[in-house]
């Protein structure tokens, strides 16, 4: 996949706050490329995802206003590595094909691919110039989607088990945002990062 000169990979566990903080950056100028928009888009009614998906899995995955159907979905591929991966097979090549045109639209200072299973796609890593995570305590990830979402705790640890753990992000992080709670430090924070983030752009132009 082509990508400009300098990006970053911004990640996180689910309920990390990675969309506050790509909110933030793009405030500031930079273009923020959402990978988990990108897959709604797809799977939205008239989503270039939702036929394939209709073929691979039944017509009972799709809902009557032609949208994907998430919950139903979603229970299926938690429960069945083979399915999680037959979706991935239809979902994997769409976004990758829908970010590259985002990106090369893209015209801010830099740009920002957010990615929530970065970690773990084990190719995001070598296409990106910085990996940027979005850090919280496990504990305050699962208060935070149970609020969102009204899943039940053990269904937000069913989906953090899929993804890689706190410590394997932190790993693979080049920097960090720690949100853990108090919401007024992220400013200070992203600040100071798109400052420093500025200057590596512009060495690479």
């Amino acid at each position: 996949m082509t990508t400009p000169p300098f990006s970053i990979g911004l990640t996180g566990g689910i309920g990390s706050g990675k969309s506050t903080v790509a909110d933030l950056f793009a405030a500031r100028g930079a273009s923020i490329v959402d990978t988990d928009l990108i897959a709604h888009s797809l799977t939205a009614p008239g989503g270039l995802a939702i036929e394939p998906i209709r073929d691979a899995f039944g017509d009972d995955f799709v809902q009557a206003d032609g949208a994907l159907n998430r919950a139903k979905m979603r229970e299926t591929v938690f429960a069945d590595p083979a399915q999680r991966h037959k979706l991935e097979g239809i979902l994997h090549p769409l976004i990758r094909e829908q970010t590259v045109k985002a990106a090369l639209e893209a015209k801010g200072s830099y740009v920002i691919f957010v990615v929530p299973l970065l970690v773990e796609s084990g190719t995001w890593i070598e296409r990106v110039s910085r990996v940027l995570v979005v850090d919280c305590p496990e504990e305050r990830q699962i208060e935070r989607v149970m609020q969102r979402s009204g899943l039940s705790k053990e269904q937000v640890r069913a989906i953090m088990q899929t993804q890689a753990t706190r410590a394997e992000r932190l790993i693979a992080a080049d920097d960090i945002v720690l949100n853990d709670g108090d919401a007024g430090t992220l400013p200070a924070l992203v600040d100071a990062l798109h400052a420093h983030y500025l200057v590596l752009a512009q060495q690479q132009i």
